[in-house]
């Protein structure tokens, strides 16, 4: 059973390729990844607010909803690399990494086309990914 339920955005290439990687990287089955996306996504999560998804990254963690990068660091920590976003939550970092968070959040699709020039991303959109798999 997972214990953290990630709610990411299936239209981000970024976002897709991180939860590729935490997938692979969880061998104990403790993240689940919900796509927003997904047409049947209200019907599934109604307590889910997907504009507030939009802006900023969901997750449930033992049915506690976390928001931005606290879900970043309990979903690394999950899978043992949790040393590598700790940085972010230190009291003397958090203000700034949460800033920047969200202009990133607010620009992930911009971000995406210039860091993965293939991602179909243009003008500050990106064509639907394929999904990855459950």
């Amino acid at each position: 059973m997972p214990t953290l339920i990630l709610f990411f955005d299936g239209y981000c290439p970024l976002c897709v390729n991180e939860v590729r990687h935490l997938r692979r990287l969880d061998r104990r089955g403790a993240l689940r990844f919900e796509d927003i996306q997904h047409p049947d996504f209200a019907k599934h999560w109604p307590q889910i607010d997907k504009t507030e998804a939009s802006r900023i990254l969901l997750g449930l963690d033992n049915g506690t909803l976390i928001k931005g990068l606290d879900v970043t660091h309990r979903a690394w920590s999950l899978v043992g690399r949790g040393w590598l976003t700790a940085p972010l939550r230190w009291p003397l970092l958090r203000g700034l990494a949460d800033r920047l968070y969200l202009w990133f959040a607010a620009n992930r699709y911009r971000v995406s086309g210039w860091l993965l020039p293939g991602a179909g991303c243009t003008d500050g959109r990106c064509q639907p990914p394929r999904r990855p798999e459950k």
